[in-house]
């Protein structure tokens, strides 16, 4: 009971130092709230079926209160700390995945690309029902992430809930080293367009960016890909937004105090193009990547294309407790704006153009639409240009050697770099997308 006597001078007192400035009433109402919370822990303490130490009440207590306050809002122990220093390293073991809660459930905000779990086929928006056959409902965010962290090269199983399907589908991951590669760069149609695609706003974002379009300078429009990004740095966020506006606002953060309030604003120095740009965005895209898509909309510096975006806009602060640091609470201090005012918290983005994924439906090739009176004719021109097709393959195969197989070598290097038309037409959103770009250079030239 020492520690427990110990715990409520200790808030009596931080009370009585918080509250010298206020009214009578309220100091009063303040320290009965206090006095009945350790009262709680002292009634617990004492009378509780099973001997729980002082600390981990208190433990709990602090858990019970940060997951009232907000999805995002957590404590974090020992384990959880470590956990978190790795993370931000940008290489971790586990699945590759973000996930956060909405409407109480577990929910896959998007899958990192290149990962465990993006190759085994997981979605973001996918609901996660259980983790190796133990359940996630009513289970805290850190405990979940835990269970699904392990070591490399291990199985794991989820079982997940998925928009469309009759039952719940079973995913089996192998564990990994997860080494977040945050920018891919790619050209579209040789060197006219710019692919980049950012995975997730690391502290390296903005300066790679930077040096992909510096390097490719010819390029007459961008395709920005943030589908599937769970956002990052919020610094990234402006860094990137900054290298296509030259003024204005690009953000700003609104705490409980309107008198705390911090805008972001775009500087010229640091624009580095003025092409036209086009943002493709899906469920999965958050934070970071809503506050880039969203402030180039409000500018009418961007096309935004996709789907709506998952509506993650808060600011965490990770606050020490203990003197050690080794011991901290994940608190949601604050709001972003985008630069028209509107918030990004629950609402998220709507694209100006929406599109959904899938392939690209083609239109049936016009030689092929014919009159009955000509079909047997075509028919039959149609089968002898099969079978000298046939016969033009055979042959080709026979005079394959190893200087065609170098070849081929090479093609799939400048593959790597390319987009191909392949590629688009198995992407619905990235062609509409690429077709709006064109039009945009098309207006811009008039």
């Amino acid at each position: 009971m020492k520690n427990l006597l110990f715990l409520t001078i200790s808030i009596v007192f931080l009370s009585q130092s918080i509250l010298a400035k206020e009214g009578k009433t309220s100091t009063q109402t303040r320290f009965e709230s206090l006095s009945k919370l350790t009262q709680v822990i002292g009634t617990v303490e004492r009378y509780y079926v099973d001997d729980i130490k002082l600390e981990e009440i208190v433990n709990k207590t602090i858990e019970g209160l940060m997951h009232e306050l907000d999805a995002h809002s957590s404590y974090l122990d020992k384990k959880s700390t470590k956990d978190m220093t790795i993370q931000t390293k940008g290489e971790f073991g586990g699945l590759g995945i973000t996930v956060g809660m909405r409407n109480s459930a577990l929910t896959i905000i998007s899958p990192i690309d290149g990962t465990p779990a993006y190759k085994a086929g997981v979605k973001a928006g996918d609901i996660i029902l259980k983790v190796d056959g133990k359940s996630t409902l009513k289970m805290k965010l850190d405990e979940a992430v835990s269970l699904m962290r392990g070591k490399p090269k291990t199985p794991i199983v989820l079982t997940i809930v998925r928009k469309g399907e009759n039952k719940p589908i079973k995913i089996k991951i192998i564990r990994d080293i997860i080494k977040v590669p945050s920018v891919f760069v790619k050209k579209i149609e040789s060197n006219d367009f710019l692919y980049l695609r950012v995975s997730s706003f690391d502290r390296k974002v903005t300066k790679k960016m930077r040096e992909a379009i510096r390097k490719h300078k010819k390029a007459k429009g961008i395709i920005l890909d943030l589908r599937n990004n769970p956002g990052g740095l919020l610094t990234q966020a402006i860094g990137v937004t900054d290298l296509f506006i030259d003024r204005g606002v690009i953000v700003s953060q609104k705490g409980r105090d309107k008198k705390s309030e911090e805008k972001f604003y775009a500087k010229k120095i640091n624009t580095a193009t003025e092409v036209p740009v086009v943002v493709l965005v899906n469920s999965g895209s958050a934070s970071a990547s809503e506050i880039v898509s969203g402030a180039l909309q409000d500018h009418k510096r961007a096309i935004v294309v996709g789907e709506k975006t998952f509506g993650k806009g808060s600011v965490q602060a990770v606050l020490p407790i203990t003197v050690n640091r080794s011991e901290n609470i994940k608190l949601t201090i604050a709001k972003y704006y985008l630069p028209s005012g509107r918030t990004i918290q629950a609402k998220g983005i709507t694209p100006d153009v929406i599109v959904f994924p899938g392939k690209v439906v083609k239109e049936v090739d016009s030689e092929f639409k014919l009159k009955e009176a000509d079909l047997k004719k075509h028919l039959e021109s149609e089968l002898e240009k099969d079978n000298l097709a046939q016969k033009e393959k055979k042959n080709n195969k026979k005079k394959e050697n190893k200087t065609d197989k170098k070849n081929k070598k090479e093609k799939e290097k400048k593959k790597k770099d390319l987009i191909s038309k392949e590629d688009i037409a198995e992407d619905n959103q990235l062609n509409t997308a690429l077709g709006i770009l064109k039009s945009l250079i098309i207006l811009n030239n008039k």
